[in-house]
């Protein structure tokens, strides 16, 4: 399972994920080229590349996932995260999610975290 954060995803979250299981395959939209870039380009391009989209943004990356699966396009999953969140356990869940979902099952489908 690979992972894209989101521009404005807590750095915090990854670090602690890297730290509890170093072979967590994450790169963030700057590390590709992809800050400022609108939503429909980040989902797109996470959906070429088979990873799964962390996102603070309940605001708008939801509706354009809803969008890509309403147009039969490829949505390969969205993981939301609440900004008041506690780390520790945000950390928790997506390590659960890690090691209890399999290839592609997140496909078409946004989670929000805590769980």
């Amino acid at each position: 399972m690979k992972f894209l954060a989101d521009e404005n995803f807590d750095n915090t979250i990854i670090r602690g994920l890297l730290r509890r299981k170093p072979d967590v395959d994450v790169v963030s939209v700057r590390d590709i080229g992809l800050a400022g870039e609108d939503d429909p380009t980040v989902l797109e391009w996470a959906a070429q590349e088979n990873r799964i989209l962390l996102s603070h943004d309940v605001a708008t990356i939801t509706r354009y996932a809803y969008e890509r699966i309403a147009a039969g396009q490829p949505m390969t999953g969205v993981i939301e995260v609440t900004f008041d969140a506690p780390i520790g356990r945000v950390i928790e869940d997506l390590l659960v999610i890690l090691d209890c979902s399999l290839e592609g099952e997140l496909e078409g489908q946004i989670y929000y975290l805590p769980l």
